[in-house]
């Protein structure tokens, strides 16, 4: 153990606290159930809204209004029970030329709203975006820009299509949108726009301060390049096997994979009594 104690553990979901087939391993169940009991707080961080994350939470055990999430890519800070502690949405105007940018190059683009609402104005639904909705428990509105309140605004906004189109594409959205939105891929098949001061790492040590603890305290835990930012914060860095050459780049700790106990093994190594 470090002089510190880890008092918060802040996890990535997919490909990090999930195995390949989409499941909690049993050690990862056991470690995270033991770092409650010691009153460890359990910080699911995920690019998903909180009716996506919340069958994990209810696996895990995470219960009560003194547990957070940080959901929608670090959108949105919330407590399990949903009362919203933070949120750093994109305005309409913005919201119109992310759309329009989409449709213009015909990109496969949807938005989530603060609702968890997953939003699109293609009327051909591109397959990854129905799987998504499907894994988050959220309906698909087809509605155009003009058909949402003038004041309408998003926790985010993804373009979804192969990662050989994203790597050709990711450029000129930086061009376009990178000087007054946070860009970030948050995997081969997504890249996401968000506020400025949205992000797992923002949220983060937004999560942190409010609850009065200092980055030595906190351990976070990724495996893909949107994670890279809770890594800069928290005192422990510990990157996933599976993880991107990036991720573990930026991590103190490189564990094994989501499919080998990878959890476990940094629960072992830094939080566990």
């Amino acid at each position: 153990m470090d002089e510190m104690t880890i008092k918060l553990v802040a996890i990535d979901i997919d490909d990090t606290l999930l195995s390949s087939t989409g499941k909690i391993l049993p050690s990862t169940l056991t470690s995270i159930r033991a770092a409650l009991a010691q009153d460890v707080k359990i910080v699911l961080c995920s690019g998903r809204p909180l009716a996506g994350i919340r069958p994990f939470l209810n696996e895990l055990g995470i219960t009560g209004p003194e547990q957070y999430v940080i959901a929608n890519g670090g959108g949105m800070i919330e407590s399990v029970t949903g009362q919203v502690v933070a949120k750093h949405l994109i305005n309409n105007a913005d919201y119109r030329r992310l759309t329009a940018f989409a449709k213009a190059r015909q990109l496969p683009f949807n938005v989530v709203d603060p609702d968890s609402e997953i939003i699109t104005a293609d009327h051909d639904i591109y397959w990854l975006i129905a799987v998504q909705a499907w894994e988050n428990k959220a309906g698909i509105l087809v509605r155009e820009p003009d058909e949402l309140p003038a004041d309408f605004q998003i926790a985010k906004g993804v373009f979804v299509a192969s990662s050989e189109t994203l790597d050709n594409i990711e450029a000129d959205v930086y061009r376009e949108f990178g000087e007054y939105l946070y860009v970030v891929r948050a995997a081969r098949q997504f890249l996401e726009v968000m506020n400025p001061n949205a992000g797992k790492g923002q949220a983060l040590q937004d999560l942190a301060g409010k609850l009065g603890l200092q980055p030595d305290e906190v351990m976070a835990i990724g495996d893909e390049g949107n994670d890279v930012a809770m890594f800069k914060f928290a005192g422990t860095a510990v990157a996933m096997g599976n993880g991107t050459a990036e991720a573990k780049e930026h991590a103190n700790f490189v564990t094994s994979s989501n499919n080998d106990d990878g959890i476990a093994e940094a629960f072992d190594k830094y939080v566990l009594d």
